[in-house]
């Protein structure tokens, strides 16, 4: 079995070129957690992040002989006040560990799984979980050689992610199935490691890094589609002028004007357009809808880097004062606020880009033939592209309810409230299909309208690129004929459309 070096933590070593990730409690990103869950990079714990976990796991361990804490010489939830006989506390941790690893529903895909195991071995190295650092290690020899244990969806309601967890756990103990490569040896789990363990929401955290790094990019990419559909139907530049911005200064709103007038090279002050006074809401109003939508994954990301960042186990250990505080820091609001936030954001940027599909089977707009259909006599062209977007649309509203409504009394009373952050992150991350394929139908439509125009964009500007990329992959046959296979390829293209969002800088 390999062994995961510990290193000092520079921290150039973390940077996307070195293949590397140091692992210190402190300095995670969604980033890292994203190339960490793909094995494109390797964790690699930090020497004084160790240390801190050899000092809490010594604390909490002395605490425990001497006191009653929380979880490992008491029960948990409702049985929190029946004490553990001190013979019988080693056997407690692992009877803790089987009685919540009751996870049900569909096996979760490895990059989730990677995605928890990671965020968790960061979060134990901030020093606060006083659990063995065997533990730590054994996380990282995972990660690297890409075993993951099998974890079930559905067991948490965002005050932990416990039944996940003690799967993995399990596992970590040896009774539990992995999947992939040669799994770490067994570790010998006991009263002082169990809870400690699974007193996190790293599942939850994982899942939202991972959905928000590709949200993100397809937020980013929806932009340049906007703009190919903005010059295929002349669309006026007034809408992103910067002095417009100025009189209102949302910062995402001017940033996404801003990067409009790169994408298409307008001027600061554009010329108003001699033929049309204004445009429909899909091009005049996208930086007042993909404005907050960039201001919500800021927060979202904001949010989620603190958490991965974050000793929040409880009992909380403190080796300096030789404490356990006990505390609610597991509660998830901030996280199911901000992923609800984010979903309905997005939401409203897929709905917009409908909205220029519609735009875009206009002949007033275009002077094309309505649906931008072949010379046939009653030729359908991409009318069914609506029908699509839409019903893709419905799937979007459908995931965007706001998780944060739940509501749940459990353990006997004693937990009567739960955030619902695990099921807002679900329903972020299956929001990612959907909205790629909105945006998809739009792509097909616009770059059909710049062919049947016969525009041409300067090469050297951002949108050029997109255009030139688009025409190279999407079939250029106007002819009525199904068009599944020109959506997904056109769903495939908004991840390189992101770096030519990027380049717009």
């Amino acid at each position: 079995m390999m062994s995961s070096r510990i290193v000092d933590e520079p921290r150039d070593v973390r940077h996307k070129g070195s293949g590397l990730v140091v692992l210190d409690g402190a300095g995670l990103g969604v980033a890292d957690v994203v190339r960490l869950a793909r094995g494109t990079a390797r964790p690699v714990p930090g020497s004084e992040a160790m240390r801190r976990v050899e000092e809490s796991w010594n604390a909490a361990r002395q605490i425990a002989a001497t006191g009653r804490v929380y979880g490992r010489s008491t029960g948990v939830g409702a049985k929190r006040n029946e004490d553990v006989p001190s013979g019988a506390d080693a056997a407690h941790g692992l009877r803790l560990l089987r009685s919540h690893a009751g996870a049900i529903g569909e096996e979760l895909p490895a990059r989730q799984v990677r995605a928890m195991l990671a965020v968790r071995a960061n979060q134990l190295l901030a020093g606060g979980a006083g659990l063995r650092p065997s533990v730590v290690t054994a996380l990282c020899e995972s990660l690297e050689s890409g075993a993951y244990p099998v974890v079930n969806e559905f067991g948490s309601v965002g005050t932990g992610d416990i039944a996940a967890l003690a799967q993995a756990g399990l596992a970590l103990a040896g009774e539990h199935p992995w999947h992939g490569a040669t799994a770490p040896e067994p570790l010998p789990l006991d009263n002082n490691d169990a809870l400690a363990f699974i007193s996190s929401n790293a599942l939850t955290l994982g899942q939202s890094a991972l959905a928000l790094h590709e949200l993100r990019g397809l937020l980013e990419a929806t932009q340049v589609v906007a703009a190919l559909s903005l010059l295929a139907v002349d669309g006026s530049h007034e809408a992103y002028a910067a002095p417009v911005h100025a009189a209102r200064p949302h910062r995402g709103c001017a940033e996404v004007a801003r990067r409009m007038r790169g994408l298409i090279g307008a001027a600061d002050r554009p010329t108003p357009p001699l033929d049309r006074l204004q445009d429909p809401y899909g091009f005049r109003c996208l930086p007042q809808i993909h404005g907050p939508a960039h201001d919500a994954a800021d927060t979202l990301e904001e949010v989620v880097a603190i958490e991965i960042n974050a000793a929040a186990e409880n009992p909380l250990i403190f080796p300096e004062e030789m404490a356990a505080y006990h505390h609610g820091g597991f509660y998830q609001a901030q996280l199911a606020l901000a992923l609800d936030h984010f979903r309905l954001s997005l939401t409203q940027v897929a709905r917009l880009s409908t909205s220029r599909l519609a735009t875009l089977n206009e002949p007033t707009y275009t002077r094309l033939r309505p649906f931008l259909s072949d010379p046939e006599p009653a030729s359908s062209g991409v009318m069914i592209l609506e029908y699509a977007a839409g019903a893709a649309l419905g799937d979007l509203r459908a995931f965007s309810a706001p998780a944060s409504l739940g509501h749940a009394v459990l353990s006997r009373g004693v937990e009567e409230q739960a955030s619902f952050a695990s099921l807002a992150a679900r329903q972020t991350l299956r929001l990612c299909d959907a909205f790629r394929l909105v945006v998809g139908c739009e792509l097909v439509a616009a770059v059909r309208a710049l062919r049947q125009r016969g525009l041409r964009v300067e090469p050297g500007l951002p949108v050029g690129r997109a255009l030139e990329l688009a025409g190279s992959v999407l079939d250029d046959d106007p002819a009525d004929r199904p068009l599944t296979d020109d959506v997904t390829a056109a769903a495939a293209l908004l991840d390189r459309f992101t770096d030519i969002w990027r380049s717009s800088e």
